[in-house]
């Protein structure tokens, strides 16, 4: 199967909010050299937010929970950004815990399971929407679009065994559905496709709460 590193670990403690109604973001995230501890946190608002112990969620209406406990990015992705906005991005910048490197998140499929060497599995659950404090946070003019524009969303991730993030840790890609249905394509769909929205139903190990949404829009 397909194998990677944990590039690099990152962790963000609380700051003053970028943009939105809330009183901090945890969004500046900054690489660790230790290992940091992962665990199911729960309900996105009333339970532990973020997945990662140390890691600090202000958002949590919209961010964090068991869905959303672990957020990826490739490096291969961060070295396309570069070059577009003709600036060095350092880990950690698009506030995701965990920097990767050798795994294609592009063609990641929703619902396949990473398997650390420290014994934590993480499952694909969807692509990141962003929002006013990742733009405020890039400092870039329409962010918001330019980013989902380009569908290179990084991944979210739910905890399916609990353990830890090591900076430098092997990562195998251990189960991949045979739906097929990647994180570019389902984000695609749901984002400016609508009349493939039943696609999206291939993927049971999508959110509860997003096939929740799609059902309803489908009637």
């Amino acid at each position: 199967m397909t194998a990677g590193i944990a590039l690099s670990v990152n962790v963000g403690a609380a700051e003053p909010p970028m943009g939105k109604a809330t009183t901090s973001t945890g969004i500046h995230k900054k690489p660790v050299s230790v290992p940091v501890q992962v665990r199911a946190p729960g309900p996105k608002q009333t339970g532990l937010h973020s997945g990662v112990v140390g890691d600090h969620i202000g958002d949590t209406a919209h961010h964090g929970g068991d869905d959303q406990a672990v957020y990826a990015y490739a490096t291969e992705d961060y070295a396309w950004w570069a070059a577009q906005l003709g600036r060095e991005l350092p880990p950690g910048i698009f506030g995701e815990n965990l920097t990767t490197s050798g795994l294609d998140l592009l063609g990641g499929v929703i619902g396949e399971k990473w398997q650390f060497g420290s014994g934590l599995v993480l499952q694909v659950t969807f692509g990141r929407i962003p929002c006013v404090t990742f733009q405020n946070r890039m400092a870039e003019p329409r962010w918001v679009k330019r980013f989902a524009a380009a569908n290179r969303t990084g991944a979210y991730l739910r905890v399916v065994v609990p353990g830890s993030l090591v900076p430098g840790d092997r990562i195998t890609v251990v189960d991949r559905p045979a739906h097929g249905l990647t994180l570019t394509e389902s984000f695609e769909i749901y984002m400016h496709d609508q009349s493939r929205l039943a696609r999206l139903l291939d993927a049971p190990e999508l959110p509860p709460e997003l096939l929740a949404e799609l059902r309803e829009r489908l009637g």
